[in-house]
């Protein structure tokens, strides 16, 4: 039996919400263990003078849960 902890993070990119919900998750295991689904939950961008110029992709990614044991 496993335990799941799932936390929002927010990707960015200057090109595409594709590239900028794959920074997300890429961001994600460079700290996080067992990635197991990875969830865009919303899209935005900021446009500047009539263009975007930059994708936001809110993003839930669940990881396996290991409690540290304290001594």
């Amino acid at each position: 039996m496993a335990v799941y902890k799932v936390i929002t993070l927010i990707g960015t990119s200057t090109v595409s919400w594709e590239e900028a919900a794959a920074s997300a998750v890429k961001s994600a295991q460079k700290t996080l263990r067992g990635l197991r689904i990875a969830e865009v939950k919303e899209l935005d961008m900021q446009i500047e003078k009539g263009k975007p110029i930059n994708y936001r992709a809110k993003v839930r990614v669940s990881f396996e849960y290991t409690p540290s044991r304290g001594k």
